[in-house]
């Protein structure tokens, strides 16, 4: 029988946008938006109570199942959801994340706090941040973009 141990953790990732925060809350909130810079949802409901579910992954690669629900919604201010990751058919963690909204002065600080409990070795917070600093890194660069396109 193999062991069984939950590691629970915290992390925090901060990052600057030079776009307003209505538009940056707007690329989280927006279904068609955000599945510009994250998996396409395949059921997006963005309310609280609601659901967001999408499986995925790399091609020929794990299917990898996100479930999230949303437990509360300030409109261009703040986001806590609540969700579970699999790989395949095994549970590999559960989170409570906080996406928070800031006016900055090039824009917009996003403050995003995961709290987790990474199941019997299958992830750890190591490769969920860095997993999480790439999406962010995504998210800059549909902003960017879109910056631009509005620019122009």
């Amino acid at each position: 029988m193999n062991k069984r141990f939950a590691t629970h953790d915290t992390f925090v990732i901060e990052k600057t946008y030079n776009a307003a925060p209505e538009q940056v809350f707007t690329a989280w909130s927006d279904s068609a938006t955000k599945a510009k810079w994250f998996q396409k949802a395949d059921e997006f409901d963005f309310r609280v109570g609601g659901r967001e579910y999408s499986q995925g992954g790399p091609k020929g690669g794990p299917v990898f199942t996100f479930d999230a629900c949303y437990q509360e919604i300030v409109s261009n201010q703040r986001i806590v959801y609540s969700y579970s990751m699999d790989l395949e058919e095994t549970r590999i963690s559960v989170s409570l994340t906080t996406v928070e909204f800031k006016h900055a002065e090039a824009g917009t600080q996003l403050i995003y706090t995961e709290q987790g409990v990474f199941l019997d070795g299958h992830d750890t917070v190591a490769q969920r941040e860095h997993g999480t600093k790439v999406m962010m890194d995504k998210l800059g660069d549909y902003l960017q973009i879109e910056s631009t396109v509005e620019k122009n």
